[in-house]
């Protein structure tokens, strides 16, 4: 006769290890939930826009506008937002960011002009950009137990999936259901509400002392500025592509009349899903060579854009399966050069100006064509703007390659320290300690015989 003791070890696991990780897997789910319910509900408006425009009688400025907030809206939220979790706990900020998405989806169910539509992209944008760091405090929570390794990927990948939802699920709704500007965001409200019940049975931070709330102040040390700059380059020209879709292409083939709402959704999914697929490939190849493979996808993508204008649903739908997967490649490229560089202690704030690039890259490009179409039809201005960027795409492809020399020339150094007797030591001037100590990291003792040298 066996007899099963309370809290012993079952099958290995203790007790208190069993329900830590269960309360982790828990943590993790929620936050990916979280964000891909949120990114699919930001970018579920993307198919709408040409039928906005035409029930509103908007112009392309407006229409450019209205996208363009959420980028200009989440980019200062995230910095803001940031550190909040730290200060009042992912519970709290969470339930801020799907209340401001509830109002969000409120505004395009009930909108009646151009003005609702610009409030509820906003009311988006401060919603993904606050619950960024907060989801990724969730998913993170994995990390403390087995198969943590895993979910470091998580949050990437939930981003770009719930942003290929959306316009899927627009787009088909919109075409095959009822009331094409309601239902959609009905049924996100849903899913938000659901979101919430999952929030709420989370379990409260214990013995976490109080931190002092300051938004995140985008830094960089000076000796990764270079790795920086050319992820920031990069990613900056892999969300102009992914935006340029989101944005403008939208309306261009609503107006070419080849292609009707389900189709258009799906183009505008393709980019994202074939990203999500190619960034699986970014830690085999290395950050350096698919920042570099993903800019020459990207250039090769603006450059059918330019050429159709989204003139041609084929052409587009080609441009969509090149820019998306050089859009995998470039954005997790850049963003596994950051996080492989960036001292640990640093980490928060310069992921926070990296993600502002990124932001910054999605709207900017819309908010040009926009202004642009003051003096010019959408077509010539969305194909001078693609231009534009195409041609910055070899200067972020010199900074890449720019950034990798140093750190090669750097792995090549090796110290070697071998024990003298005091006869064999030779001081040829004051003795430096600098000169003969290696470097060594915080928290770490120093390494006996064999010393590289720590950084970027």
């Amino acid at each position: 006769m066996t007899t099963k003791r309370s809290g012993a070890a079952e099958n290995g696991v203790p007790a208190i290890s069993r329900r830590a990780g269960t309360g982790a897997t828990r943590e993790v789910r929620t936050g990916v939930y979280l964000l891909v319910v949120l990114t699919a509900g930001a970018y579920l408006p993307s198919p709408l826009y040409a039928g906005y425009q035409q029930a509103f009688g908007a112009d392309d400025l407006v229409m450019t506008l209205t996208y363009a907030t959420f980028a200009l809206v989440s980019a200062p939220a995230l910095l803001l937002f940031g550190p909040a979790s730290d200060a009042l706990g992912p519970k709290a900020v969470l339930r801020l960011s799907l209340a401001a998405a509830a109002a969000g989806s409120a505004c395009f169910a009930l909108a009646a002009g151009p003005a609702w539509l610009i409030a509820g992209r906003a009311a988006q944008g401060l919603a993904l950009g606050a619950a960024t760091s907060a989801a990724g405090v969730l998913i993170s929570a994995r990390e403390r137990t087995p198969g943590g390794r895993r979910a470091s990927v998580a949050a990437s990948t939930a981003f770009v999936a719930g942003t290929a939802a959306g316009p899927i699920a627009g787009g088909v709704l919109a075409e095959y259901a009822p009331a094409p500007h309601t239902l959609p965001f009905l049924l996100h409200l849903a899913l938000l509400w659901a979101g919430w019940r999952l929030v709420a049975a989370l379990d409260a931070p214990r013995g976490a002392r109080p931190v002092r709330w300051r938004p995140t102040r985008p830094e960089v040390p000076a000796a990764m500025r270079p790795v920086f700059c050319a992820a920031a380059a990069t990613g900056f020209l892999a969300w102009t592509a992914a935006g340029l879709f989101l944005s403008v292409i939208p309306i261009l083939l609503g107006r070419a009349g080849g292609a009707d709402l389900a189709v258009i959704g799906g183009v505008l999914g393709t980019v994202l899903i074939c990203s999500v697929l190619s960034q699986r490939l970014v830690p085999a190849v290395g950050a350096p060579a698919a920042q570099s493979a993903g800019l020459a996808a990207v250039l090769a993508s603006l450059a059918l854009l330019a050429w159709s204008a989204g003139g041609s649903t084929a052409i587009t739908l080609l441009a969509a399966i090149v820019a998306g997967t050089g859009h995998g490649w470039a954005y997790g490229g850049a963003a596994a050069a950051v996080e492989e560089a960036v001292p640990a202690e640093q980490r928060g704030a310069v992921t926070g100006a990296l993600h502002v690039a990124f932001y910054l890259g999605a709207g900017l490009p819309a908010i040009v064509i926009g202004l642009i179409t003051l003096v010019a039809p959408l077509v010539a201005a969305t194909v001078w703007v693609t231009a534009a960027a195409a041609a910055l795409v070899p200067a972020a492809g010199v900074a890449v390659a720019a950034a990798r020399r140093p750190r090669r020339a750097r792995a090549a150094v090796v110290v070697t320290l071998r024990p003298r007797t005091s006869s064999q030591v030779r001081f040829p001037g004051p003795l430096r300690l600098d000169a003969v100590t290696p470097p060594v990291e915080c928290g770490r003792p120093p390494d006996r015989g064999v010393q590289t040298p720590t950084g970027v």
